[in-house]
């Protein structure tokens, strides 16, 4: 197990998921943000089925910045209920897990 996680959030288009990860790494709770276009989601939202275009942005930390992070992506998010799903890194690069943690300090 390392002090990495890799944190991943939903948001309407490129521009959205642009300017959210460059605030995020920028105040230097993410090391580095992934931004995967053209991604269909299907889901409940106020009893109706939703088929949405979003696009998924992944962001590396560290444990110990992740509710920082959240707390800072529910402020900017424009979803009333937005999605932040943490998932702990359990192994990788060892150099690659210690620039997450530099830059995140």
């Amino acid at each position: 197990m390392t002090d990495a996680v890799l944190v991943l959030t939903t948001l309407p288009n490129s521009e959205a998921a642009a300017e959210l990860a460059n605030r995020l790494v920028s105040e230097k709770l993410a090391a580095c943000a992934n931004i995967l276009p053209a991604l269909r989601s299907i889901y409940r939202w106020q009893g109706k089925v939703q088929d949405e275009n979003e696009v998924l942005v992944l962001l590396k930390t560290q444990v110990r910045q992740y509710e920082a992070l959240k707390s800072r992506i529910l402020a900017l998010h424009p979803y009333d209920l937005p999605e932040v799903i943490a998932i702990p890194v359990e192994r990788g690069h060892q150099a690659y897990l210690d620039w997450i943690v530099k830059e995140t300090t």
